[in-house]
C-alpha cells in the first residue's frame, strides 16, 4: 500500500468530496428513476422524485456489497491506490457529471467515476495500474447494459401488446398508471444499489489505504448509510434539464411503455447488482427507452438525439480520465 498517510481532517475532507459526488450522483441520475412517471403523468414532478428517493435510500436492504468491493478492489490495483488517486477520481467524476448535467446530456456517473479512477491510476503506475479482469468486466457493461435493457424493453413490449390485445385504451391507462408506481420504485431500487455502491467502495479503499479496516477489505456500515442518504438526498433535488431529455425527447411515452421500460431496466439492474458489475443505470434506462418506441416504429425516436447521447457515454470514461489525471499530476507535483 502507499506510504502516503492522511491527517484525519484531510481523511475527512476526502469522504465529504466522496459523498458530494454521491449527491451530485443522485441530483444528476434522478431522471433515470423519474423521467418515465413524470412524462407519463403518472406523478407530479415533486412526488416523483421523494418516490425515488425513498427507494433509492433503502436499497441496502435488499442487495449485497458485490458493486463495492468491484470499485474498492477490481478496477484499480489495490497496491497502486492512495489518497491523490481517491481524489483525483472524484475530481474528474464531479466535473463531468456537472458538464454533461448542464448540458442536459443523460451521461453516466458511474463511468465518470470508474474513468477517474483508471486515468489516476494510469498517471501514477501506468497501465499496470489497472486491475485488468474488473475493468474490463465493466468496460464490457458499457455495450451490455443498454443493449439488456433495449432487449428486455422489447420482450416486455410484445408481450403486453399480445396480453392485452382486446383491451380498451382507456382499461389499459389506468391500469398502467398503478402498475407504473411499482415498476418505477422497482427502478429506483435497482439504481440505489448499483450507483451508490460505487461510492461505498470509494470510502471503503481509503480507509483501507490508510489502514483503518485492517489487513481484510470491507464496507463498514456507516459508510453504507452514508452513500445512501447521500444519494437519496440529490435524487430528492431532481435533476430537471436531464427529465426533460429522458422522459419526452428521445420518445413519447405512455403510461404501458413506461411500465416497460421501467421494468427492463430494473431487471438488469438487479441482475448487474447481483453479479458485482458496476453498470450505468443511465445507459440502461435509455436502451429501454429506445427499445419501447423502437417497438411501435423506428421513427418514434429520435435517433439523432439518441446519436448524441452516445457520444456523450463515449466520451465519459477517457475525459473524466484525463481531467482525474491532469489533477492527480497537479496535486502531486505541488505536494
Amino acid at each position: 500500500m502507499d506510504a502516503v498517510t492522511l491527517s484525519l481532517p484531510a481523511l475527512i475532507a476526502i469522504i465529504v468530496v466522496a459523498l458530494a459526488f454521491d449527491f451530485i450522483n443522485g441530483l444528476h441520475d434522478a431522471a433515470n428513476s423519474i423521467a418515465t412517471v413524470v412524462s407519463t403523468r403518472v406523478l407530479p414532478p415533486k412526488y416523483a422524485v421523494a418516490w425515488a428517493a425513498f427507494f433509492n435510500f433503502i436499497a441496502f436492504l435488499f442487495f449485497g456489497l458485490h458493486v463495492a468491493k468491484t470499485v474498492g478492489t477490481g478496477i484499480v490495483q489495490p497496491s497502486v491506490v492512495d489518497p491523490f488517486i481517491i481524489l483525483a477520481a472524484l475530481v474528474g467524476a464531479i466535473f463531468w457529471n456537472l458538464f454533461t448535467w448542464w448540458l442536459g446530456f443523460p451521461s453516466s456517473s458511474s463511468h465518470a467515476l470508474i474513468g477517474g479512477l483508471a486515468g489516476a491510476a494510469i498517471a501514477k503506475a501506468g497501465l499496470s495500474g489497472l486491475a485488468t479482469a474488473g475493468f474490463t468486466k465493466t468496460a464490457l457493461a458499457i455495450v451490455g447494459s443498454p443493449l439488456s435493457g433495449f432487449i428486455l424493453a422489447v420482450m416486455l413490449m410484445i408481450l403486453v401488446n399480445w396480453v392485452l390485445r382486446r383491451a380498451t385504451p382507456f382499461l389499459v391507462d389506468k391500469g398502467f398508471r398503478h402498475l407504473q408506481l411499482v415498476s418505477a420504485a422497482l427502478y429506483s431500487l435497482g439504481h440505489g444499489g448499483n450507483d451508490a455502491q460505487k461510492t461505498m467502495g470509494i470510502i471503503a479503499v481509503l480507509l483501507f489505504s490508510q489502514g483503518y479496516l485492517g489487513d481484510t477489505f470491507y464496507v463498514p456500515f456507516w459508510v453504507v448509510m452514508a452513500a445512501q442518504v447521500a444519494m437519496g438526498l440529490g435524487t430528492l433535488m431532481g435533476g430537471w434539464r436531464i427529465v426533460k431529455t429522458m422522459g419526452s425527447k428521445i420518445t413519447d411515452l405512455k403510461p404501458f411503455q413506461g411500465f416497460c421500460a421501467e421494468t427492463a431496466g430494473a431487471m438488469t439492474l438487479f441482475g448487474a447488482t447481483w453479479l458485482g458489475i458496476p453498470v450505468s443505470t443511465t445507459h440502461t434506462i435509455t436502451g429501454a427507452i429506445v427499445g419501447v418506441g423502437s417497438i411501435r416504429r423506428a421513427s418514434a425516436v429520435r435517433w439523432g438525439l439518441a446519436a448524441n447521447i452516445v457520444v456523450a457515454w463515449v466520451c465519459t470514461i477517457p475525459a473524466a480520465g484525463l481531467v482525474a489525471a491532469g489533477f492527480y499530476w497537479l496535486v502531486t507535483t505541488v505536494h
